[in-house]
Protein backbone atom coordinates (compact mmCIF):
# COMPACT_ATOMS: atom_id res chain seq x y z
CA UNK A 1 0.00 0.00 0.00
CA UNK A 2 1.37 3.43 -0.96
CA UNK A 3 1.50 6.24 1.55
CA UNK A 4 2.66 9.88 1.76
CA UNK A 5 4.68 11.38 4.59
CA UNK A 6 5.57 15.06 4.87
CA UNK A 7 7.56 17.10 7.33
CA UNK A 8 8.99 20.62 7.45
CA UNK A 9 12.39 20.96 9.09
CA UNK A 10 14.47 23.98 9.98
CA UNK A 11 18.17 23.66 9.25
CA UNK A 12 20.74 25.14 11.61
CA UNK A 13 22.54 28.30 10.50
CA UNK A 14 25.25 27.59 7.95
CA UNK A 15 27.95 29.89 6.67
CA UNK A 16 28.25 30.65 2.98
CA UNK A 17 29.31 27.47 1.19
CA UNK A 18 28.24 23.95 0.27
CA UNK A 19 27.23 21.78 3.21
CA UNK A 20 26.39 18.07 3.33
CA UNK A 21 22.94 17.62 4.88
CA UNK A 22 22.14 14.02 3.92
CA UNK A 23 22.55 12.64 7.46
CA UNK A 24 20.52 15.48 8.94
CA UNK A 25 17.63 14.78 6.54
CA UNK A 26 17.72 11.04 7.23
CA UNK A 27 17.85 11.64 11.01
CA UNK A 28 15.02 14.21 11.00
CA UNK A 29 12.74 12.26 8.64
CA UNK A 30 12.67 8.71 9.97
CA UNK A 31 9.60 7.94 7.81
CA UNK A 32 12.05 7.18 4.97
CA UNK A 33 12.79 3.89 6.77
CA UNK A 34 9.10 2.89 6.41
CA UNK A 35 9.18 3.04 2.59
CA UNK A 36 10.08 -0.13 0.70
CA UNK A 37 9.99 1.49 -2.77
CA UNK A 38 9.32 5.16 -3.41
CA UNK A 39 10.91 8.58 -3.52
CA UNK A 40 11.88 11.52 -1.35
CA UNK A 41 11.39 15.08 -2.51
CA UNK A 42 13.44 17.74 -0.73
CA UNK A 43 12.28 21.34 -1.33
CA UNK A 44 14.00 24.47 0.00
CA UNK A 45 11.70 27.41 0.74
CA UNK A 46 14.19 30.15 -0.11
CA UNK A 47 15.41 32.09 -3.16
CA UNK A 48 19.01 32.71 -2.10
CA UNK A 49 20.00 29.12 -1.26
CA UNK A 50 19.67 25.88 -3.22
CA UNK A 51 20.08 22.12 -3.20
CA UNK A 52 22.19 19.78 -5.27
CA UNK A 53 23.61 16.25 -5.13
CA UNK A 54 27.33 15.73 -5.51
CA UNK A 55 30.53 14.32 -3.95
CA UNK A 56 30.08 13.32 -0.30
CA UNK A 57 33.61 12.29 0.66
CA UNK A 58 36.20 14.91 -0.25
CA UNK A 59 35.48 18.37 1.22
CA UNK A 60 37.74 20.03 -1.36
CA UNK A 61 34.97 19.43 -3.92
CA UNK A 62 32.67 21.70 -1.92
CA UNK A 63 35.37 24.37 -1.63
CA UNK A 64 35.99 24.18 -5.39
CA UNK A 65 32.26 24.60 -6.01
CA UNK A 66 32.29 27.77 -3.93
CA UNK A 67 35.41 29.18 -5.59
CA UNK A 68 34.16 28.53 -9.11
CA UNK A 69 30.60 29.79 -8.60
CA UNK A 70 31.81 32.93 -6.78
CA UNK A 71 34.13 33.71 -9.70
CA UNK A 72 31.36 32.98 -12.22
CA UNK A 73 28.85 35.24 -10.40
CA UNK A 74 30.85 37.84 -8.44
CA UNK A 75 29.39 40.09 -5.77
CA UNK A 76 31.03 43.15 -7.24
CA UNK A 77 29.27 42.98 -10.61
CA UNK A 78 28.58 46.70 -11.25
CA UNK A 79 25.25 46.31 -13.12
CA UNK A 80 23.25 44.69 -10.32
CA UNK A 81 20.31 46.85 -9.28
CA UNK A 82 18.81 44.61 -6.56
CA UNK A 83 21.32 45.39 -3.80
CA UNK A 84 18.95 46.38 -0.96
CA UNK A 85 20.01 43.52 1.30
CA UNK A 86 23.74 43.80 0.61
CA UNK A 87 26.22 42.92 -2.11
CA UNK A 88 25.72 39.16 -1.73
CA UNK A 89 21.91 39.30 -2.22
CA UNK A 90 21.48 39.46 -6.01
CA UNK A 91 24.38 37.09 -6.68
CA UNK A 92 22.72 34.64 -4.25
CA UNK A 93 19.47 34.75 -6.23
CA UNK A 94 21.29 34.07 -9.51
CA UNK A 95 23.37 31.26 -7.99
CA UNK A 96 20.22 29.65 -6.56
CA UNK A 97 18.69 29.61 -10.05
CA UNK A 98 21.73 27.76 -11.40
CA UNK A 99 21.09 24.96 -8.91
CA UNK A 100 17.83 23.33 -7.78
CA UNK A 101 15.14 24.33 -5.31
CA UNK A 102 14.05 20.70 -5.09
CA UNK A 103 15.52 17.24 -5.47
CA UNK A 104 13.85 13.89 -6.02
CA UNK A 105 15.71 10.85 -4.72
CA UNK A 106 14.60 7.21 -4.99
CA UNK A 107 14.03 5.21 -1.84
CA UNK A 108 14.78 1.46 -1.85
CA UNK A 109 14.31 -0.81 1.15
CA UNK A 110 13.97 2.13 3.57
CA UNK A 111 17.12 3.94 2.42
CA UNK A 112 17.93 6.75 0.01
CA UNK A 113 19.14 5.06 -3.18
CA UNK A 114 22.02 7.39 -3.92
CA UNK A 115 25.39 6.36 -5.23
CA UNK A 116 28.25 5.55 -2.88
CA UNK A 117 29.88 8.96 -3.37
CA UNK A 118 26.70 11.07 -3.48
CA UNK A 119 25.37 13.40 -0.82
CA UNK A 120 22.76 16.15 -0.58
CA UNK A 121 24.23 19.65 -0.38
CA UNK A 122 22.71 22.78 1.03
CA UNK A 123 24.16 25.49 -1.21
CA UNK A 124 24.22 28.56 1.02
CA UNK A 125 24.95 31.69 -0.98
CA UNK A 126 24.45 34.40 1.67
CA UNK A 127 27.22 35.38 4.08
CA UNK A 128 24.79 36.10 6.94
CA UNK A 129 21.82 33.90 6.12
CA UNK A 130 19.05 32.97 8.46
CA UNK A 131 18.39 29.30 9.04
CA UNK A 132 16.72 27.61 6.09
CA UNK A 133 13.49 25.59 5.90
CA UNK A 134 13.05 22.37 3.96
CA UNK A 135 9.83 20.56 3.12
CA UNK A 136 10.46 16.82 2.96
CA UNK A 137 7.88 14.63 1.23
CA UNK A 138 8.22 10.91 0.76
CA UNK A 139 5.83 8.66 -1.04
CA UNK A 140 5.89 4.99 -1.68
CA UNK A 141 4.99 1.46 -0.89
CA UNK A 142 5.44 0.90 2.84
CA UNK A 143 6.75 -2.24 4.51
Amino acid sequence: MAQFFQKKIRLPHYSSGYHLITDLIEDEFSEIRKVKTGFLQVFIQHTSAALTINENADPTVRRDFQTFVNELIPENYPKFIHTYEGPDDMPAHIKASFFDSSLQIPISEGRLAMGTWQGIYLCEFRRHASSRSLVLTCFGEIF
